[in-house]
């Protein structure tokens, strides 16, 4: 494996990127990001700390003026420009991208990386279009949109590109500078984000990047009195504190937060391409993804031929060296996320469940890094912790129902309500399924992730929505202007 990705060269090791410099913190102890295929240091980040994250709302708000009063057009310029560093870097990115998280290097190039430049492109082709940034009327009032203000970006470790993508774009679109607080288990990817928008001529104080842990930044982000809006990706508990300290101040909030979703099998469907299409989401990043289906319900006649399938398509993802371009599946982020993932696959067991697959053995292919195999769980009750609770690992429950209105039942049957999927013979049936589940997003016979569709959830999958024209009214709020009769 290679011992250090090449963009980490431009990477100062001791600085933080405020209002378009590279600057020294106030705090001294490092953070230190690990290669989870290894178990190794791959490298150190500077930490910041509240008073680096008062400096950083401070430049956002001296950048707010100047950055609010470009036309559209002029702020998509940027986004293409950024876009096109990125691009222009994007082996470099997808190679950080595994080093610092361990998904395999083909994911890292298609998705880790190949959908936020889709992101980008996007974003810009609607801030070009006059028909979405023209002022709507209301009878005698024209309704304006406002940049909502500094935006505090929250981001989580898996999906560490993108969802900083996701949340600046559509900040950036509206008029919204953004203070960045990426994870501190994958923080290089942000840093590197903020070189190359440094490169690209990003306007100073535009972006800021403050690495650190959630109850030291995280939260002196959250309550400085100069971000309008707080944008938070993460777990439940974690967005549910987030939105306590900012209501505290009336502060904007948007969650994206987890999810445990439902591929329902509908009887007619093509049981052998459902059940490989739900695998593949399953264990899409190993399992890390707030989006995969991990619950596949089948009908009960068709349960045992289920699982059978389920059992051989997990065979494909083979543990791997995560550089490997023939590596499906690579290491969980970190030695203490391995040991949740196994105690939800134990606590399973303890309840009653049956595992068809155990992965909690498998390991690296020599021997080291933070690896999960894939799990297929079976016999569980639908209200058991492994089917209610988010595990956030290469772990798969299926589940029998007797009829469409008990799958429907057991769909929406936890407290999230993220993401879904719906297989059926055709889409309209499939389609009339898909309205009673009480979620953000549904896939139809294997549809595809959309970028400029609104993403977000129900319950306690949070609220607001990112990409998209939703994901940039997010970052709005409206004015009413009364004309005269």
């Amino acid at each position: 494996m290679p011992a250090q990705p090449q963009l980490l060269d431009q990477l100062p090791p001791d600085r933080l990127y405020l209002d378009g410099r590279w600057t020294a913190p106030r705090t001294s102890t490092p953070i230190d990001v690990e290669d989870p295929a290894t178990g190794e240091l791959l490298g150190r980040v500077a930490a910041a700390g509240p008073e680096d994250v008062h400096e950083a709302v401070l430049a956002a708000e001296r950048a707010f003026p100047a950055w609010a009063a470009l036309e559209p057009g002029e702020r998509a310029d940027h986004l293409d420009a950024l876009r096109a560093a990125m691009a222009d870097r994007a082996a470099d990115l997808a190679e950080l991208v595994t080093a610092e998280l361990g998904t395999p290097i083909r994911f890292s190039r298609a998705v880790q990386v190949g959908l936020p430049l889709r992101v980008l492109e996007s974003t810009s082709a609607l801030l070009r279009d006059p028909g979405f940034a023209a002022p709507e009327r209301l009878g005698h009032s024209l309704v304006l949109r406002d940049p909502v203000g500094v935006v505090g970006g929250i981001t989580p470790w898996n999906y560490p590109l993108h969802q900083a993508v996701a949340k600046i774009a559509g900040a950036f679109a509206a008029g919204c500078p953004v203070v960045l607080k990426p994870s501190g288990l994958t923080p290089l990817s942000a840093l590197a984000l903020a070189d190359l928008a440094d490169r690209a001529g990003l306007l100073p104080g535009v972006l800021n990047v403050v690495p650190g842990g959630g109850r030291v930044v995280g939260e002196a982000l959250v309550r400085h009195p100069g971000v309008a809006m707080v944008s938070f990706t993460g777990s439940t508990t974690a967005g549910a504190r987030v939105a306590a300290l900012a209501g505290e101040r009336l502060a904007r909030v948007a969650l994206e937060l987890g999810g445990k979703s439902a591929s329902v099998v509908l009887p007619g469907a093509d049981l052998a391409r459902a059940v490989r299409r739900t695998v593949d989401s399953c264990l899409l990043n190993a399992g890390q993804t707030c989006t995969a289906q991990t619950r596949l319900l089948v009908r009960h006649d068709r349960y045992a031929e289920a699982v059978d399938l389920a059992v051989a398509a997990s065979q494909r993802y083979r543990p791997g060296d995560p550089t490997d371009p023939e590596t499906r599946l690579g290491p969980l982020v970190s030695a203490d996320h391995r040991r949740t993932v196994t105690g939800h696959i134990a606590r399973a067991v303890h309840d009653g469940a049956r595992l068809a697959v155990d992965g909690r053995d498998a390991a690296g292919p020599d021997g080291r890094g933070h690896y999960c195999g894939p799990t297929v769980v079976v016999d569980a009750d639908p209200a058991a912790a492994i089917a209610q609770q988010e595990v956030f690992g290469p772990v798969l429950t299926v589940l029998p129902y007797r009829d469409e209105e008990e799958a429907v039942h057991i769909a929406n049957g936890t407290p999230y309500g993220l993401a879904g999927a719906v297989w059926a013979e055709d889409d309209d049936t499939a389609t009339a399924v898909a309205r009673r589940l009480r979620t953000g997003q549904v896939d139809i016979n294997g549809a595809p992730f959309n970028p400029v569709a609104p993403f977000g959830g129900y319950g306690h999958s949070g609220y607001g929505r990112e990409l998209g024209p939703h994901g940039i009214t997010e970052f709005q709020q409206l004015k009413a202007v009364q004309l005269p009769l």
